[in-house]
């Protein structure tokens, strides 16, 4: 019978999550949706002295952000595998590293830091890799080497150690990573790691083999940082009889900066300008901020769609997809094994994409929040927002820049593009306006087909042709010298408000 699709998302609270854990938390659900399976959310904070205050509460604001939902976990709600944060855990894993102890697969290490770092000297001054395995362990302070009852003694006083692996010698271990292909390490690589500590905390190692195998994990899908480690969690299923249940393993790309190689870091975005976190975090002691998508005006799935496709691509052309329609498509035979770059404007791209194709209703929250912050008292009309919402988000390429292109809706500018006033101004131009005016005063109906055509009869009358008039007619309007359509922003502010600022830029010039 066939296993049924279990993954988890397990960051560690050590600070703001990274895009590229985001991308990992992104695949893991998809691959879940895409099988009917269960996504689940663990926090990995064995590690105390690297926990960061309100990491955990931003990596689950992040996911819950981009639409990344898990099934049960944390943030999500308990289900029959709670705990679901590891430090709560502890009592579970001491009894499986005393299996292991028993078992003879594990041992206790009482070395201290000296000791240890005599070893490391001792070997590298002999040019051989300084690693605790099977050749050094035997020259070591452990239970291997003491005595039975000094070993008793030892824990009965309270001496400080640690559990360590047992490595087998010179063993092949063979994984298949559902990306990679057949991945295979001799134990004469590998290092005796240290699985648990005295303070009753295990280590990564220890605890995620565990935590998959009781929470029945079927799939480990995480980054290729930890496909080294990989063979020491198949050793430690072996180990404890669990290899029939072992999980499959994949390990994603590693996400490159754009310019060069290596990793894509914070410093890479803050020299090329683009985030490098899903929202913003401010660190708890510097309380230096760290930009993120969502306040850098991106939509979330913009986000997402961008993220899917760092390290994947659905053997098709299409490019914008629904988070459904990533699910039907996504499968981890289209990942890729060499890493992804990232490319800002192809981030900026998707965002304007996402724009262009948002209803008017669901970018007027941005538009509200944009005129809430500029302090206006004015009320306006929803259907009068709407419109205005229309005509901008062409232009835009993220939500945080509508004041910039919708402001002149809502006041009378009284700063104008001095370039195209000085370029385009000249001795017929206020004869213009005023033809212009007349003509807009008397039509009807103050519709943008009707100031259309206003405007033409005004420029045919004064024998101005349109290229000349139209960007200076625009800095009139609206002060700047881009923008949506001209005549349906003249009809939104309506005749009053355009012959007041036709009159302001007339007295402006005769000043």
């Amino acid at each position: 019978m066939e296993r049924r699709v279990r993954v988890r998302f397990a960051p560690s609270p050590t600070g703001p999550l990274h895009i590229g854990g985001v991308r990992t938390a992104l695949y893991n659900y998809l691959f879940a949706r895409k099988h009917s399976g269960d996504f689940i959310i663990r926090i990995e904070d064995t590690d105390q002295t690297r926990f960061v205050p309100g990491a955990e509460e931003y990596i689950i604001e992040s996911l819950k952000w981009l639409g990344i939902k898990a099934v049960e976990g944390i943030g999500f709600g308990d289900g029959p595998h709670a705990p679901y944060r590891q430090s709560e855990r502890k009592p579970i894993y001491k009894q499986y590293v005393m299996q292991l102890i028993d078992a003879g697969k594990a041992y206790y290490a009482f070395d201290t830091t000296e000791e240890l770092e005599n070893m490391r000297e001792r070997l590298m001054a002999n040019n051989i890799d300084a690693k605790y395995d099977a050749q050094t362990r035997e020259s070591m302070t452990n239970s291997i080497t003491l005595p039975e009852d000094e070993v008793k003694r030892r824990l009965a006083n309270g001496d400080t150690y640690v559990v360590r692996f047992k490595l087998p010698s010179n063993e092949e271990v063979k994984l298949h990573d559902e990306i990679r292909g057949w991945v295979s390490v001799n134990t004469h690589e590998l290092d005796d790691k240290v699985l648990f500590k005295s303070d009753g905390m295990p280590t990564y190692h220890l605890a995620n083999v565990v935590d998959d195998y009781l929470m029945q994990i079927s799939h480990v899908i995480r980054g290729e940082e930890w496909l080294p480690s990989a063979p020491l969690h198949v050793l430690l299923y072996r180990a404890f009889g669990w290899e029939a249940m072992m999980p499959k393993f994949a390990h994603l790309p590693l996400l490159l900066k754009p310019e060069g190689n290596g990793k894509l870091s914070k410093r890479d975005g803050d020299r090329l300008g683009f985030p490098v976190f899903p929202i913003n975090w401010i660190d708890p002691k510097t309380q230096e901020i760290y930009s993120g998508y969502r306040e850098a005006g991106y939509l979330p799935e913009a986000v997402v769609n961008l993220l899917a496709f760092l390290g994947w691509n659905p053997g098709t052309n299409q490019e914008l997809f629904t988070m459904d329609e990533l699910v039907q498509a996504f499968s981890l035979e289209r990942v890729s094994k060499s890493g992804a770059k990232f490319d800002p404007n192809k981030a900026k791209w998707f965002n304007q994409q996402y724009i262009r194709h948002l209803a008017n209703e669901n970018l007027l929250p941005f538009m509200q929040e944009a005129i809430k912050s500029q302090g206006l008292d004015q009320t306006f009309s929803e259907e009068f927002l709407l419109m205005a919402c229309g005509l901008i988000k062409e232009k835009i390429s993220f939500t945080n820049e509508i004041w910039n292109y919708c402001s002149y809706f809502f006041i009378t500018p009284n700063t104008y593009d001095e370039s195209v006033l000085k370029k385009r101004w000249n001795d017929k131009i206020p004869n213009l306006l005023k033809d212009l005016n007349e003509a807009l005063a008397s039509l009807p109906e103050f519709k943008s087909t009707a100031i259309e055509g206003a405007y033409n009869e005004a420029l045919a009358k004064n024998e101005i042709l349109g290229k000349d008039f139209l960007q200076l007619f625009r800095v009139i309007l609206t002060g700047v010298a881009g923008g949506p359509m001209l005549f349906e922003i003249a009809e939104m502010i309506g005749y009053p408000e355009t012959k007041l600022r036709i009159e302001n830029t007339l007295i402006k010039l005769n000043n």
